[in-house]
Order: structure tokens, then C-alpha cells, then sequence
């Protein structure tokens, strides 16, 4: 028997490794672990949660963590006495040595292991809006796998590794985040090609699920309360199974981690349909979002939000909320949290700082409530201070009405 079953996340039914989607109600497919105990590893970075990753063994290269402390600069701002700050990026004097600055490590690092382990020889094809990009770019030149990944031209200035480029192929696409994952889909469907799978990879969720491991080894609790800005809404889907693995445990309580989950108005289409509005009441079209935002990495026009297991279910399970953040609010947010914590961060966590600044002064948490912050990224300032960044040029610019050139293009590249 192997270290995990495979089921769907709606109707529990058992799945097969190679399945991405319940046949029987389209459900996320979700790791039932055999070890129910929690149980750190004296491993590095997040192999020591071994236990609760979809793989048996461990690159020493990679699985960099996230590193949590308690607060004390924005907890004084905000009067909080315990706020806990969950940072994904390179602050060398906390321990963080994120060298791609963003929690995307998280999810590239278990993924590539569980699909060396599993023998595929296909290459890997990632859509990303950037960060998650580049972390995969910078986990597979450390690993030696290929992978191609498809980013919207307006993000490429995102992409840079701190090592030499290995096997990556970088695909310029002349639209938004969405545009990149249709034509991601048109080339994984081809032999040869495999998608990373997004929101279904398990493997991915799982590694974004040790932010709150982390925090529960460290300070021995489940936090009331957990904050972070989201695209897809992927990582607040594996906080909540996390938290539910560590109910399962006997020893952490009864009680979900309660979900604040935030966008970044106004395309924030998992916000849009948290508060009821139709497609037609979004401000965004197939054309993709308004330029302005804080960050748009946080846009993804097809989050897995009504889908068993999805966005949805894990904010209503925990009794969380999701919040609607606009760029003022943000900056000035980003602006408190670099002046009190003493690190800079990307944009898109100043969102969820900004979610927590409302939560604050609306009362939906308390002065005395455990609370965890999740920074999913930054330290790029301070990278730059210890590491050189070597940026990675698009090898193919496309259009995405043009996938039967994109096909032939990229293949007699590979097979050239």
C-alpha cells in the first residue's frame, strides 16, 4: 500500500493516480495520507513534512520553506498580540532563502519530485502569470528536468533564475494568465507533453499546505484566524486541507483554521462570485482585466471556486470570508508592512496585509485571537544584495488564436 489514496474531495470516491478530475462530480482529487499523526521530519526546508507530501524521497536542492515568526512591529501597529507572519522569500537573518522571493517554491518543488519519482518522461508544461513561472523555472535547473512554460508577454520581465538556466523554454503569450493556460492546454494534450494540472495537482496544494504546518510545529497551535491574497484561490484550498489533516491528528483542537481570503479590485473574479455578481456585473471581459492593479498576478479569470473541494467550500467549511481590496488600500498597506517589519514584499501580499487591516478595524478578529499572515513573497531588494538574477528571454512570442503555429513552432524546437 502506498503512503497515500487518492480521492475526490466531494464524494470521497477513490481515484487513480493518473486522474486530475472525479469522473462521477468533477471534485479536486485530494492525498488521504496513511500517517494521520503530525509528525515533522529531521528534514530540511519542507521535506520535513514529508509524511504529508505525495512523494518518498527528497532533492537536497530544492524545498526551500516558509519561515514563521511572531510579529511584533505591525502587531504594535494594529494591536494584535498575536499576529504570526508566515514569510515565502529571501530575508536570510529570518532563515528564508526563497532565492525566486515567492511561496510558488512551495508548490515546484514536491511537484517535480513526485513526477520524478513517478517515471514520466514527458515534458512538463506550466501556464503562469510569472511567479509561479519562475519558480519552476529555478526548481528545474536545479533538478535537470525540462520544462516550457507559457507566460503573458506583459509578466516576462518576471522571469530570472539565481543559478544558470537549465532545460526551460519560455513561451511569450500576447494575453492575460487565462490566455496562457488555454494554449498551455493545446500543447499538454499533445504526446510528449504533460500539464502541471494547476489547482489539481495535489502536489502542489500539499507544498502550499506547510505554511501552516510551519506554523503549527513552531508555536504549537492552530491559529484562529489565517489571511492571504490570492489568484486562483489554490493556496487558501490547501491551508484549509491542511488545517483539516491537523484536526484528524486528535491534538490541534476541533476547529478549522477560519479562511480570509482577498483579491485585488476590481478583477477579482473569486471576490465577484463570493458576493453574488454575474458574469456580466464583473469588470473584466475575455479580453482580459483593466490595466491597474496593484498586482495582477492575483487575476485568474477561471478560478476553481464552485468545484467540489474548491474555493468555495473551503471558506464556507472554515466560517472565513473573502475581501475585495483596491490598489490604494494596498499600496499604503505594502508602505505599513515594509516600515514596521523591516522587509520588502511583493505586491500581491500587501493585499492580504490589507485584508487583515480591515478585518482589524471591522472586528472580525480580536485583539487577543491567533493570527497568521501568510507573505507570499518578497525579499527581491534584499536578494539583490547576496545574489545575482539571470533573466530568462521569451524563446517564442505567440498569439493565442494561433495555437497550430505554437504547436509546430515549440515541437521543432524540442525536436530540432
Amino acid at each position: 500500500m502506498g503512503k497515500y489514496t487518492l480521492r475526490c474531495a466531494g464524494c470521497g470516491n477513490v481515484l487513480s493516480d493518473t486522474i486530475t478530475s472525479c469522473p462521477m462530480d468533477g471534485g479536486l482529487p485530494r492525498a488521504d495520507y496513511l500517517k494521520r499523526r503530525f509528525n515533522p521530519r529531521e528534514l530540511p526546508g519542507i521535506w520535513s513534512f514529508i509524511d504529508w507530501l505525495p512523494v518518498d524521497g527528497w532533492n537536497p536542492g530544492t524545498g526551500a520553506s516558509s519561515v514563521t515568526y511572531k510579529s511584533s512591529g505591525l502587531a504594535d501597529e494594529l494591536g494584535l498580540n498575536n499576529l504570526y507572519i508566515s514569510f515565502s522569500g529571501y530575508w536570510p537573518e529570518r532563515g528564508a532563502q526563497m532565492r525566486t522571493c515567492s511561496f510558488k517554491e512551495l508548490e515546484a518543488a514536491p511537484t517535480m519530485q513526485m513526477l520524478l519519482e513517478s517515471g514520466v518522461k514527458e515534458i512538463l508544461v506550466v501556464a503562469s502569470a510569472g511567479n509561479t513561472a519562475r519558480a519552476f523555472a529555478e526548481v528545474c535547473s536545479i533538478t535537470g528536468q525540462p520544462v516550457i512554460l507559457f507566460v503573458p508577454t506583459q509578466s516576462l520581465d518576471r522571469l530570472w533564475t539565481t543559478i544558470e538556466p537549465g532545460r526551460v523554454l519560455v513561451v511569450g503569450v500576447d494575453g492575460d494568465y487565462a490566455d496562457a493556460i488555454k494554449l498551455a492546454g493545446v500543447l499538454s494534450s499533445r504526446t510528449g507533453f504533460r500539464p502541471e494540472g494547476g489547482a489539481r495537482n495535489i502536489a502542489r496544494r500539499d507544498g502550499m499546505g506547510t505554511v501552516l504546518l510551519d506554523h503549527v510545529r513552531r508555536f504549537g497551535s492552530l491559529p484562529d484566524h489565517y489571511f492571504q491574497a490570492i489568484g486562483s484561490g489554490t493556496g487558501g484550498i490547501a491551508v484549509w486541507e491542511a488545517s483539516m489533516r491537523l484536526i484528524g491528528d486528535g491534538r490541534f483542537g476541533c476547529t478549522p483554521t477560519r479562511l480570509h481570503l482577498a483579491q485585488n479590485i476590481p478583477c477579482a473574479p473569486v471576490h465577484a462570485m463570493w458576493i453574488g455578481l454575474s458574469p456580466e456585473e464583473m469588470n473584466f471581459d475575455a479580453h482580459g482585466c483593466p490595466e491597474g492593479m496593484h498586482d495582477d498576478v492575483l487575476f485568474n479569470r477561471n478560478p476553481p471556486y464552485a468545484v467540489p473541494g474548491g474555493v468555495r467550500d473551503a471558506v464556507i467549511s472554515s466560517s472565513g470570508r473573502i475581501y475585495g481590496i483596491d490598489n490604494a488600500r494596498a499600496a499604503s498597506a505594502q508602505k505599513l508592512f515594509e516600515g514596521r517589519e523591516g522587509i520588502d514584499i511583493l505586491p500581491a501580499a500587501a493585499v492580504a496585509v490589507a485584508a487583515l487591516i480591515e478585518a482589524v478595524g471591522s472586528g472580525a478578529v480580536g485583539r487577543d485571537d491567533e493570527i497568521l499572515l501568510n507573505i507570499t513573497g518578497g525579499g527581491v531588494k534584499r536578494l539583490a544584495e547576496d545574489h545575482s538574477r539571470i533573466r530568462l528571454e521569451c524563446d517564442i512570442r505567440v498569439d493565442v488564436e494561433d495555437s497550430a503555429n505554437v504547436l509546430s513552432s515549440i515541437e521543432e524546437m524540442i525536436y530540432a
